[in-house]
């Protein structure tokens, strides 16, 4: 299968005219790297890899274990829609491996592609479908808005809402399936949804949307932003999280005759979510920025409970509509959009399914809005809250089995080092509110 899907690439390169590819792969923070080659280098490529120097990418070997090989993957391939002048442009996906032709254990899709292969063995397929919000700014220097819009706004003459159009029209085109778009709530935010598919195309498609969502602002002399919480005072940005199972071509998450619509296995999952959210948030909530989102107060999910139409929870069941038990999902709320999602489905795959294995029990749902709750409201109804602060949460992943099993020794160590030396530039940083609130009295 793959070796037509290598023959089918190289004649629509030729056909097409495609000049240059793009080689595209993640660093363990989430951040696209990418390196050009030729269309004529295209077919050893495919055979052989391209070797390059892992030490200079973030969470990749070390310096005398270096040379690592990227492999594009064929199922991958797309043109470039924005770039046409002196041939076409496209990009693909690599895997990287070892000089040895052995998975590379550093590389987050592998660490994705490790444990969508494990749930197969069970029967199972992890469907995912995030909704990302963002937003639009003057320029990359200040967070100056381009709109005074609210959610759901519609306002003719904004530019957002052109950049939005153009930017599903390109996905489109590159084959990438948007179920719908809007004005969030803040001012100058956005959201652009993609239809639910398999997680490590999912994963793919969620960098790619970053890349078109911030190269048609530029083409506007807008810049893009997925920074979780740019503006003070109002809503930071999401990736809430659409999931489920499929098991031979079922949702294995709907039971018509439970009265959630919930089988046993989707109880179990959404239970070890809940169970094991905390110690995930590291990854799912990566950026010391990441937290000044997850407060009380801005939609932000920080309680630990599930619920059906309550929004202040982390985890929300979507009401069933009679027919569409195909569609039964839980909505995981806490996730940020600077998050590598790679990383952020193994693991919330890993939590929903160690609550498969374990038979985890799920609590009763909360449908009160957790935010008017009391401290000791909360408490009484077991009510606990994510992490506050980025080294919490380290703190948190640090001693957490789940989470060094499902990304592997080297990716857990890696990143957990990479985030202590993000908290310690942060700790020792003197900020402007410092400056202002302290030096005029101290």
């Amino acid at each position: 299968m793959k070796d037509k899907l290598k023959e089918e690439v190289l004649r629509t390169v030729k056909n097409k005219n495609v000049k240059f590819i793009k080689l595209w792969f993640v660093d363990i923070l989430g951040q696209l790297k990418s390196f050009v080659i030729t269309g004529r280098e295209l077919s050893q490529a495919f055979s052989e890899g391209m070797g390059f120097d892992g030490s200079s990418v973030e969470g990749f070997a070390r310096i005398y274990e270096s040379d690592l090989v990227a492999v594009p993957d064929p199922a991958t391939f797309q043109i470039l829609p924005w770039i046409q002048e002196n041939g076409k442009v496209a990009r693909m996906f690599c895997d990287i491996l070892n000089p040895d032709r052995t998975p590379y254990e550093g590389d987050p899709r592998y660490v994705l592609k490790r444990n969508l292969e494990e749930i197969k063995k069970l029967g199972y397929k992890f469907l995912v479908g995030p909704e990302l919000e963002y937003f639009y700014f003057k320029s990359n220097q200040a967070s100056e808005i381009i709109d005074q819009g609210g959610y759901f706004d519609f306002l003719p003459l904004d530019v957002g809402h052109d950049l939005r159009r153009e930017s599903i029209s390109v996905l489109e085109e590159m084959g990438i399936k948007v179920e719908y778009a809007h004005h969030e709530v803040a001012p100058s935010q956005h959201e652009i949804d993609l239809r639910y598919t398999e997680a490590l195309s999912m994963a793919d498609n969620v960098m790619t949307y970053k890349v078109v969502v911030k190269q048609v602002a530029i083409n506007r002399g807008i810049y893009a932003t997925f920074m979780p919480k740019p503006i003070f005072g109002v809503n930071g940005s999401g990736m809430h999280t659409h999931q489920s199972l499929f098991k031979n071509g079922k949702n294995a998450f709907f039971n018509a005759n439970d009265k959630h619509h919930l089988s046993k296995v989707a109880k179990s999952y959404i239970a070890g979510l809940l169970k094991h959210a905390s110690e995930i948030t590291a990854v799912l909530n990566q950026w010391v920025n990441s937290y000044k989102r997850l407060v009380p107060g801005y939609e932000a999910p920080v309680y630990i409970a599930w619920a059906r139409r309550n929004r202040s929870t982390l985890v929300r069941i979507p009401m069933y509509r009679p027919g569409k038990g195909e569609a039964t999902r839980a909505e995981f709320r806490s996730p940020d959009p600077a998050c590598n999602p790679y990383l952020a489905f193994s693991l919330m795959l890993g939590a929903g399914m160690n609550g498969i294995k374990e038979r985890y029990g799920l609590p009763e749902p909360v449908e009160e809005d957790v935010y008017d709750m009391s401290m000791g409201e909360r408490a009484k109804k077991g009510i606990e809250s994510l992490p506050g602060s980025l080294i919490e949460a380290i703190a948190l992943m640090e001693k957490s089995k789940l989470a060094k099993k499902v990304l592997g020794e080297h990716v857990f160590n890696k990143f957990i080092a990479n985030k202590k030396i993000e908290w310690d530039q942060y700790r020792t940083h003197v900020t402007d509110y410092e400056i202002k609130k302290y030096l005029p009295v101290l």
